[in-house]
């Protein structure tokens, strides 16, 4: 009888003990996982912060882009009288040239379809600061000076300043056009060019020359200069004698060389063409994509060869 009480006490001692192991077990798991859960959400914090902050200026960069989403239409201020580059067929109304396929080309990467305004050198930086156009592709050089005020992409082409001349006037260099008046267009940067290959030449002094400053409107110093607003009239200037020669970017005078007229035997002045856009805008970053796309697999190469600009 003693030994069956002692066995019952003693189970009753092992049951308890099994007991209170398992509870004490239990809330040893419990805390484990708790120690290993908690960590993450704090480390996930930081990040969530950094993404809110960055959020509301990539949303600013892009206000531009979103309007011009939002609208369905890009307006791209191009050229309608340069055959390669921007040419409006008189018939048709059709543009055509490699500034009116990569102006496509930033249309549809946007989604949108695309609306062309004619430009001259004088009136594209006026209509592009007035919210107009969206955007210029119209056989615009970039200078140090211009990318002060304007966004330019990486060059799509690279052209040189030369000068036409009619074959009767014995024209032929840089040195025939010593006293000469010569036509360009308003608010080009051809006239300077000249002069400033002419200093270099020794055929002028160069006097009160200045890069930043000049205006052809007021050099007299060794040549002339007389503004058109647009290159046909240009060329009508030339055939009437009003002007001794025609200066501006080689691939634009190449449509107005026709018989009876030459280049003089100089090219000058690289002149990089590259896509404009307000200065800090959204769409600026997606038209140096498009360039830098384009360049990349060979686009703009075929565009140029198959517009006869190579």
């Amino acid at each position: 009888m003693k030994k069956k009480l002692i066995s019952a006490l003693m189970a009753g001692v092992m049951g308890v003990m099994l007991v209170a192991c398992a509870g004490t077990t239990e809330p040893e798991t419990t805390a484990e996982v708790t120690a290993e859960d908690e960590p993450a959400p704090t480390a996930a914090e930081p990040e969530t912060e950094e993404a809110a902050t960055e959020e509301p200026a990539s949303d600013a960069a892009e206000e531009d882009v979103q309007a011009i989403i939002d609208r369905g239409v890009l307006k791209v201020g191009v050229k309608n009288a340069v055959m390669g580059f921007g040419y409006e067929d008189p018939l048709t109304g059709e543009y055509s040239g490699l500034e009116i396929e990569l102006a496509k080309a930033l249309a549809d990467k946007l989604g949108v379809d695309v609306e062309f305004t004619a430009v001259t050198a004088a009136t594209r930086t006026e209509l592009l600061d007035s919210g107009d156009i969206d955007c210029v592709l119209a056989t615009f050089t970039i200078t140090d000076e211009r990318k002060e005020s304007w966004d330019f992409t990486t060059p799509y082409y690279t052209d040189y300043v030369s000068v036409l001349v009619e074959d009767s006037t014995g024209i032929k260099a840089l040195g025939d056009l010593v006293d000469a008046t010569v036509g360009v267009s308003s608010g080009s940067t051809s006239a300077k060019a000249l002069v400033k290959a002419m200093i270099e030449e020794g055929l002028i002094s160069g006097d009160g020359f200045d890069e930043e400053s000049f205006d052809p409107a007021t050099w007299t110093e060794g040549i002339k200069f007389q503004q058109y607003d647009d290159y046909p009239t240009i060329s009508t200037a030339l055939s009437a004698g009003e002007v001794d020669a025609f200066c501006v970017d080689k691939s634009i005078l190449a449509i107005y060389r026709t018989e009876g007229r030459s280049y003089i035997d100089a090219e000058f002045s690289p002149q990089d063409y590259g896509i404009a856009t307000t200065k800090g805008s959204g769409l600026s970053k997606v038209a140096e994509e498009l360039v830098g796309e384009s360049l990349a697999d060979g686009t703009i190469d075929q565009l140029i060869s198959e517009n006869g600009l190579d």
